[in-house]
């Protein structure tokens, strides 16, 4: 599975017909974007059951600026309309296959829990 261009005009769409997405924020000037992209893409095809978008952060400044991205590559993972990781750097492909199994294995019903109380609390 190719990676699919998020947008401005498609972002809340893709992130509410899919529960589990894997964002690279990216830059074409940017060697460490360059140097991650064909471990992204690679991951994609490993696992055809997630979406594996990118975020052009040149093309799309609202999106980047919505989501506080100061440093790229950022990778991002939206479980159930959620981000449960966000982290700058370009990964290796043993830690992103590492993350994608412990993003899988996390019980979305706590993580609401969790932010929720959160917000009782703030």
């Amino acid at each position: 599975m190719s990676t699919l261009e998020l947008t401005k005009d498609n972002f809340d769409q893709v992130v509410k017909e899919n529960d589990f997405i894997l964002i690279d924020f990216w830059a074409a000037w940017c060697g460490p974007c360059r140097q991650f992209a064909p471990v992204f893409e690679g991951a994609s095809e490993r696992h055809p059951d997630l979406v594996f978008a990118k975020v052009d952060t040149e093309a799309q400044t609202e999106l980047a600026a919505a989501f506080e991205i100061r440093s790229i590559p950022t990778l991002m993972i939206i479980r159930d309309s959620v981000a449960v990781f966000a982290q700058p750097g370009a990964l290796p492909e043993a830690a992103l296959e590492d993350l994608i199994g412990q993003a899988r294995k996390l019980d979305m019903d706590e993580v609401r829990a969790s932010i929720e109380k959160g917000r009782t609390q703030a």
